[in-house]
């Protein structure tokens, strides 16, 4: 059996609500509580779930710019211990993030060269002419030139300009790509582009990536495995292929009845779930079950305590009390 590259175990980020006139805490908005998640080498895995979920949190605490309150992250064989200067700088070697936004994500005062290049600057890697050429490479691995390297970030479109931040993100050689709603921000004729070109790099370096998204139509076309997640917990998890054809949860067959289908009969006569009301707090989520509030399908053993993952075939588990 092939050892994870990235493993988290009971991961859990809470954020203290202070008050009083101390400032002592009063509560706790618990944005990740309680996540296992693994990703193989090569492997792509989806984190799926509406906004205010908690994925990008999670991803914030895998990269090492979110403490965790409690759990454990293992990172090729090794645990990731929050705090400690040498094991961080080497982690951020293995570990890059692609952001949402690629023009916030760039300096607009340097050149896209001296964005690309300021990674290896940092860690010291290669001469300055060395930095240069590798530069060059990494422009033309995304589909760019060698001659753009000279211009900054708002001579590009918001294609070019992800592109950019994907290479710079490759400049380190990193084994795992955090990708936080990496086409959200983009046209739709530019997306498919951007995505061809993570699915071709991932083929040609062997990268993992955890991919960040509310658009599941993506998902289904992008990642091998797939983990719902609804305020703080992971409600599903599974090939991509079994999630999308045999939903178990409430929540998730809810989300893929939004997904567009491409037969028009089909599309037409399909039963669309609508939700009930928004996301809760995670400030004070509903006791027992989480997702009760909105369920469909909700009684009252849902309001008695959050139900476990349990497998209900092979590689496929999901967090219901009526479902298994």
């Amino acid at each position: 059996m092939v050892e994870p590259l990235l493993s988290v175990s009971d991961l859990k980020v809470h954020y203290p609500i202070r008050g009083g006139l101390f400032g002592r805490p009063v509560g706790y908005v618990k944005a990740v509580d309680g996540i296992d998640i693994s990703i193989a080498p090569g492997e792509s895995v989806a984190l799926v779930g509406e906004s205010g979920c908690g994925k990008s949190t999670l991803g914030a605490a895998i990269l090492g710019m979110t403490r965790p309150t409690a759990g454990e992250i293992r990172f090729d064989g090794k645990p990731v211990i929050h705090g400690e200067a040498s094991r961080a700088r080497n982690l951020s070697r293995d570990i890059q993030i692609v952001f949402q936004d690629p023009a916030s994500a760039l300096n607009p005062k340097l050149s896209i060269g001296e964005s690309i290049a300021e990674p290896l600057a940092i860690h010291g890697v290669g001469t300055a002419a060395e930095r240069k050429t590798r530069v060059e490479e990494l422009l033309g691995l995304v589909g760019l030139h060698a001659g753009h390297a000279t211009r900054k970030p708002n001579a590009f479109s918001g294609g070019q300009r992800q592109r950019i931040v994907i290479a710079r993100a490759l400049a380190l050689n990193p084994k795992l790509l955090i990708l936080d709603e990496p086409v959200s921000a983009l046209d739709v004729s530019i997306r498919s582009q951007i995505l061809n070109l993570l699915l071709d790099l991932q083929k040609h370096f062997g990268l993992s990536y955890l991919f960040i998204s509310h658009d599941l139509s993506v998902v289904r076309h992008f990642a091998d495995r797939v983990a719902v997640m609804y305020l703080g917990h992971i409600v599903e998890t599974g090939a991509t292929q079994d999630v999308f054809a045999n939903p178990v949860h409430p929540y998730t067959e809810a989300l893929l009845s939004a997904v567009p289908l491409p037969d028009p009969m089909a599309q037409r006569t399909r039963r669309r779930i609508i939700l009930k009301g928004d996301l809760p707090s995670p400030a004070n989520p509903p006791k027992g079950c989480k997702f009760v509030t909105r369920c469909p399908l909700a009684q009252s053993v849902c309001h008695e305590r959050q139900p476990e993952l349990r497998r209900v075939a092979h590689a496929h588990a999901s967090a219901c009390h009526l479902r298994a």
